[in-house]
C-alpha cells in the first residue's frame, strides 16, 4: 500500500471579529501539553497567526481522516485557551488595522526584508498531500504525468473566496495571492531527475531565492521524505473533503507509477494551458468549465468524472473507491467550500460566515 500523510495550515483569529491573532507560539505551547497532539505535530509557519499540523505516515484513508480529526480538535481546544479561534480558510476574510508579525526565525525575517508587501499579505493557509514513491527519478516522472490534473485538483478544494471582508470574486484567492512568488504555480515539464535538480540548482543559484524551500510548485518532490508532494489545495473546511483529495492524490500517484512502468505516454500539457487552467480553476471553482490535461474545456462534471475514470483502478486497489466517489459526488451537489463561504457570507454576514470557517474544525 503506498503510503501518505496531509498537512493542513490554519488561521488564528479573534472569536468576534474575525482578524488574525499573532498568538502560535500559545497556542503550540498549549496544543503540545494536552492529549490529543505531540509537539512535533503543530509547526509554526510564516506569520504568528498561521499553524501547521502534519499527519504521520498513514497507509489508510481512515487513518487520515482520524489523525486530522484528532489534531482538528487538538488545535481547537488550544486556540479557545488562549483566547481564539483556528479557521479553516485558504484566505483570511477579514485583515486587521497592522500587519501580522513574522515568526522570527532567520528564514521568515530575510522573506520579509526581500518582498515585505508579499509577506504581510501571505494570510493563506492551504493542504499538502504526501505520496510516498519509490525513489526521485519516479518522482519526477509522476509529477510529469499529474501536472495536468492539478487546475482540477484545485478546482475542487477552492476554499477562499472571501478577502478584506468581500467577495473577490475568485474562489481560491489563495491561488492568486500565492501566485505572486518568484517560483509557483504549476511545475515545468522534466527531462528526469537530474534535470529536476539541475533546475532547482539553477534556481537558487540566480539568488531570486534564497533556498529550494522557495520553490512553490503546486506540485515538487519533498526535500524531507521520499515523497511527491501535491500544494495546489485550499486547506478544506471539512475533515472529509480534505479525506477525499488525499484519496484522490494517492491514487493519482499511483496511476502515474503504473503507467510509467507500463511505458505509457506522458500526456502533452501545454506549460501555457495548465498555467491558464489554473487561473481559471481558481476563478471559478466548479462553477464553470474545466480544462482537461490537453487544455481542452468540459464541463466541471465532465472533468470530475474522467478523473474518476482515470484513477478508479487504483482507488479499487486501495479500497478508496467507495469513499472516495461518494465524497466527489457530494461535492457535485453541494459545491465547493467557496460556494459554501459565499452562501453564509450572503445569509449571515461576515458572523456567519465567521461561524462557518472556525466551527468547521470543532463540528467535524
Amino acid at each position: 500500500m503506498i503510503t501518505v500523510g496531509v498537512e493542513e495550515e490554519y488561521l488564528l483569529v479573534d472569536p468576534d471579529t474575525g482578524v488574525p491573532a499573532p498568538l502560535v507560539e500559545d497556542v503550540r505551547r498549549t496544543a503540545g501539553l494536552g492529549p490529543l497532539a505531540e509537539r512535533g505535530e503543530v509547526q509554526d509557519e510564516l506569520l504568528q497567526a498561521q499553524v501547521e499540523v502534519a499527519t504521520p505516515v498513514c497507509s489508510s484513508l481512515e487513518e487520515v481522516g482520524g489523525h486530522l480529526l484528532r489534531l482538528r480538535h487538538a488545535m481547537a481546544s488550544a486556540a479557545e485557551a488562549n483566547g481564539c479561534r483556528i479557521a479553516a480558510t485558504g484566505a483570511a476574510p477579514v485583515r486587521g488595522p497592522s500587519p501580522v508579525p513574522v515568526t522570527p526565525t532567520p528564514r521568515y525575517l530575510r522573506m520579509e526584508g526581500d518582498a515585505r508587501q508579499l509577506v504581510d499579505e501571505h494570510l493563506i493557509c492551504g493542504m499538502h498531500v504526501h505520496v510516498a514513491v519509490p525513489d526521485p527519478e519516479t518522482g519526477v516522472a509522476v509529477l510529469n504525468r499529474i501536472r495536468g490534473r492539478l487546475p482540477t485538483l484545485l478546482a475542487m478544494s477552492a476554499n477562499s473566496p472571501v478577502w478584506d471582508g468581500h467577495d473577490t470574486g475568485f474562489a481560491s484567492w489563495r491561488t492568486i495571492v500565492f501566485g505572486r512568488w518568484p517560483v509557483s504555480g504549476p511545475p515545468p515539464r522534466f527531462a528526469g531527475h537530474l534535470d529536476y535538480e539541475h533546475r532547482l540548482e539553477a534556481l537558487v543559484a540566480s539568488g531570486v531565492i534564497p533556498d529550494r524551500g522557495q520553490v512553490y510548485w503546486q506540485a515538487r518532490l519533498s526535500d524531507r521524505y521520499p515523497t511527491v508532494e501535491v500544494r495546489c489545495s485550499d486547506v478544506q473546511l471539512r475533515a472529509d473533503d480534505a479525506v477525499m483529495l488525499a484519496g484522490i492524490v494517492r491514487a493519482l500517484v499511483a496511476t502515474a507509477i503504473a503507467e510509467e512502468k507500463a511505458g505509457v505516454p506522458a500526456p502533452p500539457c501545454a506549460p501555457e494551458l495548465v498555467r491558464a487552467g489554473t487561473w481559471h480553476a481558481a476563478r471559478y471553482g466548479l462553477n464553470s468549465t474545466l480544462l482537461d490535461p490537453l487544455g481542452h474545456p468540459h464541463t466541471s462534471g465532465d472533468v470530475l468524472c474522467s478523473l474518476l475514470l482515470h484513477i478508479t483502478p487504483a482507488l479499487e486497489e486501495a479500497g478508496d473507491f467507495r469513499q472516495v466517489s461518494a465524497l466527489v459526488h457530494r461535492l457535485l451537489q453541494e459545491g465547493t467550500p467557496a460556494d459554501r463561504q459565499r452562501r453564509a457570507l450572503t445569509e449571515g454576514g461576515l458572523p456567519g460566515l465567521l461561524g462557518l470557517i472556525t466551527g468547521a474544525t470543532a463540528s467535524d
